[in-house]
């Protein structure tokens, strides 16, 4: 059924500005909502380990994808997935952004010194390839922030962590392995700072 111009006419009155406060009550009020939120058994247990400092995966028994965060089926093979699996807490930057809008859509102070927001999407070490989660960068330039870039995790202490995906603080840049010949050049400077 179509609502007309003519039904809300016979259905309404309409007010004027005299009105208020004469002919209409206003009540302000705040509500009081309250809900409970059920993280399901593979989350569940997600977060769990993320308030132990571990990240952890499901396996697919069919195609052996590694999906993180973990899920109860595989969304290729639409089996139940079966083993936890523990994953690394250093990846691959997949895609980033620099964002100079904060988190209530206002501008950040760049000028002043603010950093940018600097969201990824990170290829978890021992997850399958495109399994990632979106955390932040930080502890480098944001303009240095590149794509294929290696990082690692930071994590809170033990002792603030909650189960949440904040336990983790954000990812920073980790160096790429050393050369043979500047390890050992480096060895060689450290014996002789030794002396």
């Amino acid at each position: 059924m179509e609502i007309t111009k003519e039904m809300i006419e016979r259905t309404v009155t309409p007010l004027k500005k005299k009105d208020l406060g004469k002919k209409v009550i206003t009540e302000a009020w705040e509500p009081k909502l309250e809900y409970a939120w059920d993280n399901g058994p593979a989350l569940s247990r997600y977060l769990a380990e993320l308030k132990n400092g571990r990240l952890i995966g499901k396996v697919c028994r069919k195609c052996g994808r590694i999906q993180l965060p973990p899920r109860l089926f595989c969304e290729q093979c639409w089996v139940p997935t079966d083993d936890w699996v523990y994953v690394k807490d250093t990846g691959t930057i997949n895609t980033f952004c620099i964002s100079h809008v904060d988190w209530a859509a206002g501008r950040l102070d760049i000028e002043g010194g603010e950093r940018p927001f600097t969201p990824a999407v990170i290829e978890i070490d021992g997850a399958s390839p495109g399994e990632g989660i979106l955390h932040m960068i930080d502890g480098v330039d944001p303009d240095k922030i590149k794509i294929g870039m290696r990082v690692k995790a930071v994590w809170k202490p033990a002792e603030e962590r909650e189960g949440s995906i904040t336990d983790i603080e954000y990812f920073k840049p980790i160096r790429p392995p050393a050369k043979k010949k500047a390890r050992k050049k480096a060895k060689k400077s450290r014996k002789k700072a030794r002396k």
